[in-house]
């Protein structure tokens, strides 16, 4: 350590003490009833921040201090119904994920979480509790957590069409739905029972799911048709899906009796099915053949009257010879 700083400690250090700062750009400066500032523009924290609403700091105590970054008991309470609705919509959501049953097994739990945001953005009463409530869980931060939840339930929730699915209260399954999913459940035990009888043979012949089957896939089949066309004619175009549900599992049935089970044909109509397409085979051959009787029957109608014409021109002229 050299000589000159030897001589300067010493003013440093009651420098320090009588408060005086070495660098006048960054100091402290306390005021009577107001928070010190930051040193050389550091940011303070978020509890002192939020002291600059209390007029008088002497008068607030440790517990005070925290009640100022606590909520009140009415939002603390409406945040935990919130929390729980959000809980346990996630889990039926993933729960519900495949094979999906979204729908027909959350629409209780969005139901609810649909009304807790409701309380909480509401004005219960027109108090300032509430909207106090409203703008601390909503809007108090960048982030919104409530907010982007809230959000990504109705999207999801938009995307799978489920309204489609439900009566218009959102109280339960459509009548259309509900005889949708009780056929598809029928088809199933169907393709089951029947796969249970062949279970011993070494070949997979799935004749007879094809045979016993057909009329429960066909009435199926049917339904999804007339449940599509009459969404299609009340509904625009991008609204014009069925729900998730349904769309799912009528491509599960279809993929099982075509592609599983090749029943693409059923084998009641495979008599007339052939028929129709020798028909429509022999189409052409039955025009070509046509055409041509047609035009050589009226080339022989145009040459004969020549011919007559020719010999009674002959006739005539050997007459004024003799």
């Amino acid at each position: 350590m050299g000589p000159a700083t030897v001589l300067l400690l010493p003013g440093v250090l009651l420098g320090l003490c009588f408060g005086d700062s070495l660098f006048p750009s960054r100091h402290f400066v306390f005021q009577s009833g107001q928070e010190g500032r930051a040193l050389g523009g550091w940011r303070l924290p978020l509890s002192l921040e939020l002291l600059e609403e209390a007029e008088d700091l002497s008068l607030l105590g440790s517990e005070s201090l925290r009640d100022l970054l606590e909520l009140e008991p009415e939002c603390r309470e409406l945040l935990a119904a919130f929390t729980n609705s959000s809980v346990k919509l996630t889990g039926c959501l993933v729960r519900s994920a495949r094979p999906v049953r979204l729908c027909q097994n959350c629409y209780r739990q969005f139901r609810e979480i649909n009304d807790q945001l409701e309380n909480i953005t509401r004005a219960v009463g027109n108090t300032s509790e509430s909207s106090k409530c409203a703008k601390s869980l909503l809007m108090s931060d960048r982030l919104q957590i409530v907010v982007i939840l809230s959000k990504f339930f109705n999207d999801t929730w938009e995307k799978a069409n489920c309204a489609n699915c439900l009566k218009n209260n959102s109280e339960g399954l459509s009548n259309s739905t509900v005889m949708f999913l009780a056929l598809f459940n029928a088809s199933l035990t169907c393709f089951e029972h029947n796969l249970q009888e062949q279970e011993g043979s070494l070949v997979n012949n799935y004749t007879q799911v094809c045979k016993n089957c057909s009329v429960t896939y066909k009435n199926l089949n049917a339904l999804y048709k007339r449940m599509q066309e009459s969404k299609q004619q009340h509904d625009a175009e991008e609204q014009s899906h069925l729900c998730i549900d349904v769309e799912d599992a009528m491509n599960i049935t279809r993929r099982l009796w075509s592609r599983t089970f090749n029943c693409s044909v059923p084998f009641s109509d495979t008599v007339s099915v052939a028929a129709v397409s020798s028909f429509i085979l022999f189409l052409p051959v039955i025009f070509y053949l046509s055409s041509f009787l047609h035009s050589k029957q009226k080339k022989r109608i145009l040459i004969l009257p020549k011919r007559i014409q020719s010999t009674t021109s002959l006739v005539n002229i050997q007459e004024k010879c003799h």
